[in-house]
């Protein structure tokens, strides 16, 4: 009977069940695993003020955000040198985030639960997080402006909240002026000086191109002693006002309203008001620029430059991936040495993705952007245009990394189109590439979607050969601007996948940037899921149009 039941293949059947739901169940639980810590984020935790002593050692007072459990037993504890009386079963310690890095010298630390004496959430607890040094936990004593105390006691907080509402509009002023404005001259300045340099290398720069030269030059120079102005007056508004906090210790701090994002008292908050928090938090996650060696504030560069690649890679594969599928199914001899190219375009798709990211530096960047340097931009030498890493040979690298993947999936795709849909279009008088073009392309148009989305979801997420040919820790300006040529295709960007490695492994404050990490993987999934949505939704358009013709 076993032997039957087994020649059957049901148990094949159960087999491959189980090890499909298993995966499904793994898989659920990394995405959920990476959702929980990663939403979680942004909540506004209580803070906790703890009268904490250790052995042998002076009481003091703790305050910071309840982070982590942890439950040792006690023979795992002993152990590892911690002092256990008879009657304990386990050790429990708690990390708690204390902030004030500047002033400890530390954000977080552990503590035993034995030897906490007292433990409260006082309403008055106040968290700010800065632009520098991280979140400060204190209580707020005395809101400053210009040196003289303006505001103290009760009516400090509603005059604080004013304030930083205002450093922050100056603020925003500040840095369209720093990034748009002044950042448009020094861009207009410096293509006046590779367009001199162009002139001078071709003997052409006479006296008409000099007084040229000279009134753009002296009119960027006007515009920039304008802004300088402007910004002198905004710094001094910005740096005028400041508040005085007390520590856990009883010491004072003075912390300037410029380096302050938001302050805020989460004891006190309601549940509207920290859903309204959170909200802001995911905001600003999304749409602001990274601070604190990437471990604070927002993401959008590396989200846009994600976006961008994933789009120009798209743009690059699929026509040779579908020009090369096309001549291997439609014209090329089936003989040996189509055999033997088919077997290539398979090995390839194995070959280690930082491979491609060595061909990519060695041909396209120093190769082929050298020499695209030295023909059409002379004037800029010594400094590389092309031939450094960048956007272009980043897009084209992955291109050539996820170029398999399409040649297979589309030649696949050919290959299920009947033959008589051919003839029948050659019998009718056409070509064989209007029949190409006009029949068999729009037919296996949901086997090229098929290969672009599997192209897609394995460039969003690949770091190993961007960190060879275009991605940078933190770039100061976006490859999409309103300065001509607007897309500017040699600059470098920030990647979401390089930004989690760059954060979870290369942070000099680990404990405190693994959330930040949590959060951009699940804004990775999210992303590579919306594009693959996106694509999915033309596929099955495509394929809904074309079903009949099929039949």
């Amino acid at each position: 009977m076993i032997r039957l039941w087994f020649k059957s293949g049901v148990p094949w059947i159960w087999l491959n069940a189980a090890a499909v739901s298993t995966c499904l169940i793994m898989i659920v639980g990394v995405l959920g695993l990476v959702a929980v810590r990663g939403v979680g984020h942004f909540w506004p935790h209580q803070v906790a003020q703890f009268s904490y002593q250790d052995e042998g050692k002076q009481p003091q007072v703790i305050i910071g955000e309840k982070v982590e459990t942890s439950i040792t037993p006690t023979a795992m504890a002993k152990s590892t040198g911690f002092i256990m009386a008879d009657d304990e079963d386990t050790l429990v310690q708690y990390l708690i985030k204390t902030g004030n890095r500047d002033v400890t010298g530390t954000d977080f630390r552990w503590i035993q639960k034995r030897n906490i004496k007292e433990q409260s959430e006082p309403a008055d607890m106040m968290v700010i997080e800065r632009r520098e040094w991280g979140n400060f936990y204190g209580q707020l004593l005395e809101v400053k402006e210009n040196g003289k105390t303006i505001a103290t006691g009760e009516q400090a907080w509603p005059v604080l909240q004013t304030k930083i509402d205002e450093a922050l509009a100056i603020f925003k002023q500040i840095t369209h002026l720093e990034k748009k404005e002044i950042g448009a001259i020094n861009y207009g300045l410096e293509r006046l000086r590779l367009k001199q340099r162009k002139l001078e290398l071709k003997n052409s720069l006479d006296d008409a191109a000099k007084q040229e030269i000279a009134a753009e030059k002296a009119s960027y120079d006007a515009e920039y002693k304008q802004y300088q102005v402007q910004l002198a007056e905004l710094y001094q508004k910005i740096r005028r006002d400041s508040l005085v906090a007390k520590t856990e210790s009883g010491s004072t701090k003075e912390i300037p309203l410029a380096k302050v994002v938001r302050a805020f008292q989460p004891n006190t908050m309601s549940l509207f008001d920290k859903i309204a928090h959170y909200g802001t938090k995911v905001v600003e996650f999304l749409t602001d620029d990274p601070r604190e060696a990437n471990t604070e504030g927002g993401i959008f560069p590396a989200i846009f430059g994600t976006v961008m690649m994933v789009m120009m890679m798209s743009v690059i594969v699929t026509p040779f991936g579908v020009i090369a599928a096309v001549y291997l199914r439609e014209y090329a001899k089936q003989g040996f040495t189509t055999r033997l190219i088919r077997i290539a375009v398979n090995n390839l798709a194995g070959v280690p993705s930082v491979v491609y990211g060595v061909f990519g530096l060695g041909f396209f960047v120093y190769i082929l952007g050298g020499n695209i340097d030295q023909l059409f931009f002379p004037e800029a030498a010594p400094a590389p245009v092309f031939g450094t890493p960048g956007l272009l040979w980043a897009s084209i690298t992955l291109a050539l990394l996820t170029l398999p993947v399409v040649i297979v999936s589309t030649e696949e795709g050919l290959a299920r189109i009947p033959s008589s849909i051919r003839e029948g279009s050659l019998a009718l008088g056409a070509t064989k590439l209007e029949t190409l073009w006009l029949t068999v392309l729009p037919m296996a148009s949901p086997a090229m979607m098929t290969g672009l989305i599997l192209a897609v979801a394995r460039a969003a997420g690949e770091v190993a050969p961007l960190m060879l040919v275009g991605v940078v820790k933190l770039a100061p300006t976006l490859p999409l601007d309103g300065n001509f040529p607007f897309l500017h295709l040699d600059r470098k960007f920030m990647h979401l996948g390089f930004h989690i490695y760059d954060v979870g492994f290369q942070s000099p404050n680990v404990e405190a940037a693994r959330p930040l990490v949590y959060a951009t993987a699940l804004l990775l999934v999210l992303v590579i899921i919306g594009l693959n949505l996106a694509a999915i939704i033309i596929r099955n358009n495509l394929r809904e149009k074309y079903r009949a013709l099929e039949g």
